[in-house]
């Protein structure tokens, strides 16, 4: 059997469903082996860095690891961004690359790069395959490594000598990774500390939708009956109308909740991720801190552990909730959750939308007023993901996708696709600013070739607004962030899409809630927003 028929076996054999990828010359054995497959879809893309965002937010929601695939050279470089995009969004993926033969390795050669070298830093692990026999191991290996706390990209380079190998059949049997759970010593000190406090302040993070255990914190605050605030990433987890919720932090201006945590004497912070936003910027007065999560804390000054539970979050929170604790309840000062709904525009204004202007804020709220508990909304990178971090409630947790690891633009509408296949049944709207719709907008072909049915809203303004603004505030005025821009509706239709212009809120309204009501093949919203100057 060939190298590469036993890379598809050993694939198989993980529960793969899809690879994503383009094919070049170093990878026509893994691609031609792909297709003799009756459970693996090879979806060809327009770039391989749509390949990789695709499997990361495919990943991310499917709770499988999502593949992807590239030839040497300019097709792993390609995949360099999604890559580091799932090592700080914490999605698993494994990318497969080619490379040129052992005989050509030691000189230059065309194409020739050191893919696993410039891998390393962007992956938990990269390795190149140099005994086909070995195919098996590294598979089951890469598999479990990816879906490790913190889960994450890695990389099997495999070398084009090497694919056509004869090679024994084997697969090895996928075994579950070992759960890790707090001992009952630290589980009494962490308790002992809850108990102390007489303000304690609840700090959600991404590792709790991660680990399935939204139900178990939300039994942990409710019997604590503390406030809570999310990371962008963990939105969802309370509901909208919980009288705990304080909503987001993390951002650079505005971010009022940041008073409650001051007044606070303890940080119970579960899940949460340094790669959102610093201890310094929200526990500037060095409050001390219960850490729960799946791995150790980090050391920080500003993030000063108390006490720590180290093990899977779903575990350590249920026991937890069989302990005696006292309920913590109070409020910060200031009538602080009604100055963050007021600020960040939460509650959707009664008034008949025929008499609010074509805002980003009013937009998301009537989003937010048409989806379901099924909807999922992918966000690129840009002005529009702050808005969506401070206005934006998702019904349930998982329900936005929000790059807040590594932020690259261009990730909203390829992991649309990724979301789509992950979750069918699911409405999936992505929301882009102009300036990251246009740098992954091809892969609308994609979408279309594929069948699927995606909402995509363009927010149409010409500038890099958030941009703009850092460099306004920074030097009075901004430099190259403005551009042109094509008819985004009419070139949506060029791709066989439904494209359409709303220049009102109503219309906007009327038009979205046909779509969702429909959900027939693809349709792109242009929104036009005013200009700034």
């Amino acid at each position: 059997m060939k190298a590469t028929d036993v890379l598809i076996q050993c694939l198989e054999n993980e529960g793969v469903e899809y690879i994503f990828g383009i094919v070049g010359k170093e990878t026509l054995d893994l691609v031609e082996s792909i297709s003799r497959s009756e459970q693996i879809q090879f979806v060809p893309v327009r770039h391989e860095q749509g390949a990789a965002f695709m499997a990361n937010v495919y990943g991310k929601l499917a709770n499988k690891t999502g593949v992807c695939t590239a030839t040497l050279g300019p097709g792993a470089t390609n995949l360099l961004t999604g890559i580091a995009s799932a090592l700080l969004d914490h999605s698993p993926l494994l990318a497969i690359t080619g490379q040129a033969g052992f005989e050509r390795q030691h000189k230059q050669s065309h194409q020739l790069i050191d893919v696993v070298k410039m891998m390393e830093p962007a992956t938990k692990w990269a390795s190149q395959i140099k005994d086909p026999k070995t195919i098996p191991e590294m598979i089951r290996k890469s598999f479990r490594i990816a879906n490790t706390e913190r889960p994450g990209p890695v990389l099997i380079e495999l070398p084009e000598n090497l694919a056509v190998e004869d090679v024994p059949p084997r697969v090895l049997p996928v075994i579950p990774i070992p759960t890790r759970i707090p001992d009952d010593r630290s589980i009494q000190t962490a308790a002992d500390v809850i108990k102390q406090s007489t303000k304690p302040f609840v700090i959600v993070g991404d590792g709790v939708i991660r680990d399935t255990a939204s139900k178990e914190l939300l039994d942990f605050v409710e019997k604590l009956g503390a406030p809570v605030t999310h990371s962008f990433m963990a939105k969802g987890i309370l509901p909208k109308h919980h009288p705990q919720n304080f909503y987001t932090f993390g951002f650079g201006e505005n971010d009022f909740v940041l008073s409650g945590i001051e007044e606070a004497d303890l940080l119970i912070v579960i899940g949460f991720d340094f790669i959102e936003k610093l201890p310094k910027d929200w526990n500037r007065a060095k409050v001390p801190v219960l850490h729960i999560n799946a791995i150790p804390a980090e050391m920080d000054e500003y993030y000063p552990v108390q006490a720590e539970l180290v093990g899977i979050l779903k575990i350590t929170l249920q026991t937890l909730n069989t302990l005696d604790l006292p309920s913590k309840h109070w409020l910060p000062s200031g009538n602080l959750k009604n100055r963050i709904e007021q600020s960040h525009h939460i509650f959707q204004d009664e008034k008949d939308t025929a008499h609010l202007p074509l805002t980003t804020e009013h937009i998301l709220q009537v989003i937010e007023k048409l989806s379901s508990d099924k909807t999922i909304i992918i966000s690129d990178v840009g002005a529009h993901k702050i808005s969506i971090a401070r206005t934006y409630q998702p019904k349930q947790p998982g329900g936005l996708v929000i790059s807040n690891g590594f932020a690259s633009m261009g990730i909203a509408i390829p992991g649309a696709i990724g979301a789509k296949l992950a979750r069918p049944n699911n409405p999936v709207i992505c929301i882009s600013g102009d300036g990251g719709a246009l740098m992954t907008f091809s892969e609308i072909e994609t979408a279309t070739r594929l069948g699927l049915s995606l909402i995509i809203i363009v927010l149409n303004n010409h500038v890099l607004e958030l941009e703009r603004q850092m460099m306004n505030k920074k030097f009075y005025k901004s430099f190259g962030v403005k551009f042109g821009n094509p008819d985004f509706a009419l070139l949506a239709e060029s791709f066989g899409v439904k494209g359409v212009r709303p220049q009102t809120l109503e219309e906007f309204e009327v038009l979205l809630k046909q779509e969702l009501e429909s959900q027939t093949g693809i349709v792109l919203f242009d929104i036009p927003l005013q200009q700034t100057t």
